[in-house]
């Protein structure tokens, strides 16, 4: 898929999932999970055992767009890029790791802080900067940023739940990460409360746009 499609179908789908898991089995039943609430959009964190393996496992689902995350270097984004992740997160801002996705035109969104670290990435080719840690903002920070930056798109990760998403994007979110938030009965086997969560956010999200 061309890197301008998927950062339209990120823009579309609004709600990015973070997937971890103790397996790999693990990792690809929570994610079914999601997939049956509602989700389009799934990021696989190199925290799970044989990332690649998931990510290849979902790489031909239709209508799902597949994300590598926790991707700290640019061979690590080399091997999610060859198993079939169609973008790139980062909890941090790396140069490799940009010039190696813009290499092959695969979109990079790093974690970024702070304005110096958000005005880098745009100048390394990324559409889009992760807020991360996203609790440590409040959503009015996507504001401030956007007074002198408005050109910068942003994707809060971390802190996002039911009770502030709508303000995320009230504030000028184009996307948001949420993890634990949706996947966390997963631990417990619990995989039907994971699809039931990722409805209720995905509800919240539609009631924005409506």
């Amino acid at each position: 898929m061309k890197k301008l499609d998927v950062y339209q179908q990120l823009l579309n789908s609004k709600l990015t999932v973070v997937v971890r898991g103790n397996s790999p089995e693990q990792a690809i039943e929570t994610a079914e999970a999601c997939i049956r609430g509602g989700v389009k959009s799934l990021e696989f964190t190199f925290t799970i055992p044989q990332a690649e393996k998931v990510i290849q496992h979902f790489s031909n689902y239709d209508g799902i767009i597949i994300g590598a995350g926790s991707v700290l270097d640019s061979e690590t984004a080399k091997l999610a890029i060859h198993s079939g992740a169609e973008y790139i997160v980062g909890p941090n801002f790396s140069k490799e790791t940009a010039r190696l996705c813009n290499r092959y035109q695969v979109p990079y969104i790093p974690g970024c802080m702070t304005v110096n670290e958000t005005i880098e990435a745009l100048e390394f080719g990324s559409s889009i900067v992760k807020l991360f840690p996203g609790q440590a903002f409040s959503p009015s920070h996507i504001k401030a940023v956007k007074g002198p930056v408005p050109q910068v798109e942003i994707m809060p990760t971390g802190g996002v739940d039911l009770d502030n998403i709508q303000d995320w994007f009230r504030n000028g979110a184009v996307h948001v990460g949420v993890g634990g938030e949706v996947t966390r009965p997963a631990q417990q086997g619990n995989f039907e409360m994971v699809t039931a969560n990722a409805k209720l956010f995905i509800e919240a999200v539609e009631e924005v746009f409506v």
